[in-house]
């Protein structure tokens, strides 16, 4: 009697959740990024020495590019072929995202071309012959790392299975089983890998403030400010410009009705905690089930507004700041190989990171050494990335709903303007469904 009245009494301790893993390691990072520039900037020689760390995390990354580009596209093509089925409104939707996406990578560019982040740095170019030359027990642990995959090539051969597999129809279905069951095993591997984010934060950071002082944190507090400038922009201007034209909605009356999703996105980083209560909320607008089915969990994969402003605007920084800037053709290369490398991976941690690795690999290796200031940085970023995508999609939906005559004009009116409230009784019952809501294949610690 007396054990099960103790174990009773420890019952409502059992439910009581902690920090999520996700807040530990932001907070690890955010550290490391901390203690990093205090050692550059006291011992810069001492901290000159700790790049292997950085080079060592880099590696780990540049060796699951080909495994992630390739499971990614594969499964990508497999999800526009699904979604075209659906007729109009999935065509419609593919095609906007298509366009938008495009757009907010050449706005990255745009920006990134008039601020110039990195500029001055000249760090030295990524080199693996030349890492922990004077430290033979360093260079045989960084030797352990497998090599990399070429990344076009391995490109090419996702896009030639992917449309093979289409052509198989229900007998292709098993070999995209597999190859979701094979993103998943990845992605577990890359969510393992970046639990190392403190340690090459660390030695890339402190390396970086060694060698360049306080020019090195004021050109990542640069990039992160133009970054989140931008975002602003992109979501008040664009979005906000379409919004009106095609909707005759007001941007921010849509951002309040949204704000609890809002703060939910905060908190956890990640766009998709808030997938179940988008689906829930836009449908309670007015848009009609069958568009908000297809238009959001569609968008959640192709419609990322903000890792696309990220990645080029990244490269940007990583190419000057290693002192080889890349001219106007490198750059429409690179946004043409983003269009095709960002979709698919949402919601993944470091699946944004592996994508910039990739295209900087592809376009010009040398420079995947810069990669690791981007890692310091990168999680300061996630919060603005995560809101735009966000916005992005809530903005489609009401957009392609408004294209197709699926909304309800005095509906929407209705509930933006606080008459018809929300109902947050709908949401208790699958209060679990943020967890649930990724696909399986896709495990959420962080927006990429």
């Amino acid at each position: 009697m007396t054990s099960q009245r103790g174990e009773s009494a420890v019952t409502p301790v059992k439910k009581r959740k902690g920090l999520d893993k996700s807040h530990y390691l932001y907070i690890a990072v955010i550290a490391a990024v901390i203690l990093g520039a205090l050692v550059g900037l006291l011992f810069p020689e001492f901290a000159k020495s700790l790049k292997p760390l950085g080079d060592g995390f880099i590696k780990l990354i540049k060796m699951m590019i080909g495994p992630v580009i390739f499971c990614t596209i594969v499964l990508g093509i497999g999800s526009i072929a699904k979604a075209a089925t659906v007729g109009k409104v999935g065509g419609l939707a593919l095609g906007y995202f298509m366009v938008m996406s495009t757009f907010a990578l050449a706005i990255g560019l745009v920006v990134g071309n008039l601020i110039h982040p990195g500029e001055g740095l000249k760090l030295a170019p990524y080199d693996p012959s030349k890492k922990a030359a004077t430290d033979s027990t360093v260079e045989f642990l960084l030797g352990i790392i497998p090599g990399d995959i070429p990344v076009l090539p391995t490109l090419l051969a996702a896009l030639l299975v992917g449309f093979a597999l289409q052509q198989m129809g229900t007998q292709g279905a098993p070999i995209l089983k597999a190859v979701g069951y094979g993103q998943a095993l990845v992605f577990r591997i890359l969510v393992m890998i970046m639990w190392l984010a403190p340690v090459g934060a660390f030695g890339a950071i402190a390396a970086v403030v060694g060698a360049t002082g306080m020019q090195a944190i004021l050109s990542m507090a640069t990039l992160m400010g133009a970054f989140y400038i931008t975002c602003a922009l992109f979501i008040v201007v664009i979005l906000g410009g379409l919004l009106k034209v095609v909707a005759g909605l007001n941007i921010f009356r849509l951002m309040k009705y949204l704000g609890r999703e809002y703060l939910l996105i905060f908190s956890t980083s990640s766009s998709e905690a808030a997938l179940p209560r988008l689906i829930a909320k836009m449908e309670h607008l007015g848009v009609s089930k069958p568009v908000v089915g297809v238009t959001v969990p569609t968008g959640y994969s192709f419609n990322l507004d903000g890792t696309a402003i990220y990645l080029t605007m990244a490269s940007l920084f990583v190419a000057n700041a290693m002192g080889t800037p890349l001219d106007l053709g490198a750059q429409v290369s690179l946004l043409i190989f983003m269009i095709i490398a960002s979709k698919g991976a949402a919601g993944v941690t470091g699946a944004g990171l592996a994508t910039l690795a990739a295209g900087l690999q592809a376009h010009k290796p040398e420079l995947l050494g810069g990669v690791g200031m981007i890692v310091g940085i990168d999680r300061f970023m996630s919060e603005a990335r995560a809101l735009t995508n966000f916005t992005g999609n809530a903005v489609a939906t009401v957009l392609i709903g408004t294209w197709v005559k699926e909304i309800d004009g005095a509906q929407v009116e209705r509930v933006l303007s606080g008459s018809e409230p929300f109902d947050e009784q709908t949401m208790i019952a699958g209060h679990g469904a943020p967890e649930e809501a990724p696909a399986p294949a896709q495990p959420v610690l962080a927006n990429a």
